[in-house]
């Protein structure tokens, strides 16, 4: 069974990533071939964006992704840059497109609580959203802001920070160490015992539980993006809970992996494990 559980979650964790500030305009035109490529393909050539898409920021983030015109009329020209004390514009003609995570089969997020994770994704009444990309190598937050303006959409500014400026600061600079699969690091990182939720192999239908120990770890630690992650602040930032679930979430396939951290003893704890 554990050998089953292991292949299951191999099979949700994505491509993982090894992008790093250098790599940040090379970022935005390389091609994969996925099906989230495929995805982005229909829509560039489908039709226009239906009006429902603005209703909620996960319908419009995929359409403006993979829609050059559609990206290009969301954009408020001339597009503020800040870095730190530094203000700079992008004027339409160096407007260059960005592709976000539609270049590989996943994206990443992370929340406050499972309430707040239910709660955001399904409202229509969020009016700010932020998409971070997170360059771990290098300690650095690239964040677009978005605004819904008159029911619409709009990319409003970039803002470049340090990562130590991030309301996700102490998390992001653990899951940097713990993404990179040293078992003795992520050990030392387990509760007592994790809990286990995932597909039973034996009904389609069903669910199982179990409990992983660290002893046992080995055999269930999935594969996790590293080097540069992304993350999709909607509304304001919610208040620090001292847990934290980062959501890996598959592009076009349907598949989701749920990794549940706690604060305790000072350093970060993984409690749950969801697939």
């Amino acid at each position: 069974m554990m050998l089953t559980v292991a292949v299951m979650l191999t099979a949700c964790q994505g491509q993982k990533s090894s992008n790093s500030e250098e790599a940040e305009s090379a970022d935005s035109t390389q091609t994969v071939d996925t099906t989230a490529t495929t995805l982005q393909e229909e829509i560039a050539q489908g039709a226009p964006m239906p009006k429902a898409a603005d209703e909620l920021f996960d319908d419009f983030i995929f359409n403006f992704a993979a829609n050059k015109k559609l990206q290009t009329s969301r954009v408020k020209f001339p597009l503020k840059v800040i870095r730190g004390d530094e203000v700079s514009y992008v004027n339409k003609g160096q407007w260059q497109m960005e592709y976000f995570f539609m270049n590989q089969d996943y994206y990443t997020l992370l929340f406050n609580s499972e309430e707040e994770m239910e709660r955001v994704q399904q409202s229509t009444s969020i009016e700010h959203a932020v998409v971070e990309k997170i360059y771990l190598d290098a300690k650095t937050v690239k964040q677009f802001v978005f605004d819904r303006v008159n029911g619409l959409w709009m990319l409003q500014q970039v803002i470049h920070m340090p990562l130590s400026e991030s309301s996700n600061a102490s998390f992001l600079a653990f899951y940097d160490q713990f993404s990179k699969g040293d078992d003795d690091y992520q050990q030392k990182h387990l509760d007592e015992s994790v809990k286990f939720v995932g597909p039973d192999p034996d009904d389609d239908f069903a669910q199982m539980e179990g409990v992983i120990t660290p002893d046992t770890w080995e055999a269930f630690a999935p594969d996790l993006p590293s080097g540069m992650i992304y993350n999709i602040v909607y509304g304001k930032p919610q208040k620090d809970t001292g847990r934290k679930i980062f959501v890996l979430r598959g592009i076009a396939n349907g598949l989701e992996m749920e990794l549940t951290f706690k604060h305790e003893g000072g350093k970060w704890i993984l409690t749950k494990l969801t697939t």
